[in-house]
């Protein structure tokens, strides 16, 4: 039973709200002293999963704006060039 308790655990949120709202709230208890010493390294470990999964979203999102941002350049860039011919 304990098995499935850590696999629910270590289960990422689905977006990247949920996980950084979970990190801020870890990290307010870490530095409020609330988790027991025990307990340090698995929230430190969550911590740095958490703070990986909101990384590798802002990542993919900064890729995806990134490809519009280029495909509105090339349209204007043609655009101009149709305009011009």
């Amino acid at each position: 039973m304990a098995k499935s308790n850590k696999t629910t655990k270590t289960k990422l949120p689905d977006t990247y709200e949920a996980a950084l709202d979970e990190l801020q709230n870890l990290i307010q208890m870490l530095e409020e002293g609330q988790v027991p010493l025990d307990d340090l390294l698995v929230g430190y470990q969550r911590g740095a999963a958490l703070l990986n999964f909101c990384k590798e979203k802002l990542t993919a999102v900064e890729g995806q704006i990134k490809v519009l941002d280029d495909e509105i350049v090339d349209t204007q860039a043609q655009n101009l060039e149709d305009g011009s011919a």
